[in-house]
């Protein structure tokens, strides 16, 4: 299930006009999915769902901080126009970087196989 909401907020990103790492980030399926992590990891432990957790988990703080790393780096060099082009690339590279932490994850999970730590 976790999978799935952080699956539709890519899609919300792909079909809005949000960017796909915003809407994963921001967006309320994966802040949900995130949220699930949270309260139902101690169930978990110990499992091979454990790492999926884990997995789900770090994938959305580390898109987040490379949104706000990104935008930083973007305003500073809005300036020289530059940033314009660094906030489109780098998002649209972190979006692509959800997107296949997600379908791999998923993939992972319906083979019954945890994920590398």
């Amino acid at each position: 299930m976790v999978y799935a909401l952080h699956a539709l907020s890519i899609l919300i990103g792909v079909f809005t006009g949000a960017s796909i790492a915003t809407a994963f980030v921001f967006g309320w399926p994966s802040i949900i999915a995130v949220i699930i992590n949270y309260v139902e990891r101690s169930d978990v432990r110990g499992t091979y769902l454990d790492s999926h957790f884990s997995w789900q988990i770090r994938t959305f703080w580390y898109a987040l901080l490379w949104i706000v790393i990104v935008w930083i780096l973007g305003l500073a060099l809005a300036v020289f126009l530059i940033g314009f082009v660094i906030w489109i690339v780098a998002l649209s590279c972190s979006g692509s970087g959800c997107a296949i932490a997600v379908v791999y994850g998923w993939m992972r999970l319906s083979d019954g196989r945890p994920m590398p730590m």
